[in-house]
């Protein structure tokens, strides 16, 4: 198949061209970077601009730019953009030539996460009227707007419409899906003291030498930090996942709306499956949901925050949609203990692995920890 990835450069799009490569489909990228998949045909654009999709329109079957209307047909289009205005360029420029059209959008398009197994045919947020996003409160409404766009010009027979939720695996950008199993590998110690200042050591291994902030002997048993939240719903899709599966439906013509999450499991499973993706014994000690954002701890994502935890229950609904659509269409999760293997592995090849956009650096937790007075039992 002659598949236009809109992208191909960043993460997910990445991972898409790569995998489309090695199912043996001929792959062009749009971007503005250079670092395609070796074996991906590279234009250059700026979509921003009003003509960046002139060139993606008139390519020729040997990835030469043909003569004016002699457009090559694409069997398949994948965006991944949140931009309303790229999109709405994208598909002007490319519903004459392109068969398909996959859209990868976002499950925060909804307008409510309060309720739990939750389908495609949940309310969504407002679209934005706007081309381009004010700030971080408009993803959710930029996504739908992209979303309309590319039925209104596609239809529902020729898009699929791909909704994610967390989406996590070795490389994540934002850190959120490596943090615990980096944490379990990385524990505090039991000699942290109340009120102790945390100390940094010497950078460590599991189960050997102390890593910055990790007080006390390396014999001494390992400590993490938790949140009480025994009733939070958690999701991970490795993107290794999602990219295999996006390509699939690009195969099989597929079409509609799909929810596409990892396995849903409670964060203490999570957590379990973290402890044993770095072999750990560390010890859980827990620290109520009020304590925590006393003390300026962050939920979610973000510097100083508990990645993945989320204390209001109106927004536990985020990570437990239904995915039985999905399902129907191929995708089959890997078991999440794999996946934060694989992301331990890749965090601790970075030349900071402790410093991330998203967790408790282990100075600040093996601190929150004195604090607290928690020892290992």
């Amino acid at each position: 198949m002659r598949i236009l990835v809109l992208g191909g450069t960043a993460w997910l799009g990445r991972h898409i061209a790569s995998t489309a490569i090695g199912a043996g489909h001929e792959v062009t990228c749009l971007a503005r970077g250079t670092d395609v998949p070796d074996g991906a045909t590279l234009v250059r654009a700026d979509r921003d601009r009003d003509d960046a999709l002139v060139g993606a329109a008139l390519i020729g079957a040997a990835g030469d730019v043909g003569a004016a209307g002699a457009a090559a047909r694409w069997d398949a289009v994948i965006d991944v953009a949140r931009e309303p205005g790229h999109v709405r360029r994208a598909v002007r420029a490319l519903e004459p030539v392109a068969d398909r059209y996959l859209f990868v959008s976002t499950t925060s398009v909804y307008a409510s996460d309060a309720e739990l197994g939750a389908d495609e045919t949940a309310e969504r947020v407002e679209p934005l009227a706007a081309d381009l996003m004010d700030g971080p409160d408009d993803y959710g409404p930029a996504k739908a707007a992209c979303e309309d766009a590319v039925l209104a010009a596609f239809g529902p027979d020729r898009s699929l419409i791909v909704r994610p939720g967390l989406i996590g695996g070795p490389g994540d950008p934002t850190g959120r899906t490596d943090h615990w199993v980096w944490r379990f590998a990385h524990p505090a110690r039991a000699s942290t003291a109340p009120g102790a200042p945390a100390e940094p050591g010497q950078p460590g291994q599991p189960g050997e030498r102390n890593g910055p902030g990790e007080r006390g002997g390396p014999g001494e048993p390992g400590i993490v930090l938790a949140p009480e939240a025994p009733d939070l719903p958690t999701a991970v899709l490795d993107v290794r996942d999602l990219a295999d599966w996006l390509v699939r439906c690009v195969e099989q013509g597929a079409n509609g709306v799909a929810n596409a999450l990892g396995e849903v499991v409670s964060f203490d499973e999570h957590l379990e499956a973290a402890r044993r993706a770095a072999e750990s014994d560390a010890s859980i000690v827990r620290a109520p949901a009020e304590w925590l954002l006393a003390r300026g701890v962050g939920q979610w994502a973000g510097p100083r925050s508990m990645p993945l935890w989320i204390a209001d229950r109106a927004w536990h609904g985020m990570n437990a949609r239904s995915t039985v659509r999905a399902r129907s269409l191929g995708l089959e999760p890997r078991l999440l203990v794999e996946t934060l293997r694989d992301a331990l592995e890749w965090r601790s090849r970075q030349t900071d692995p402790d410093t991330r956009p998203s967790g408790l650096s282990s100075v600040d937790h093996a601190t929150l920890l004195g604090e607290l007075g928690a020892r290992a039992t």
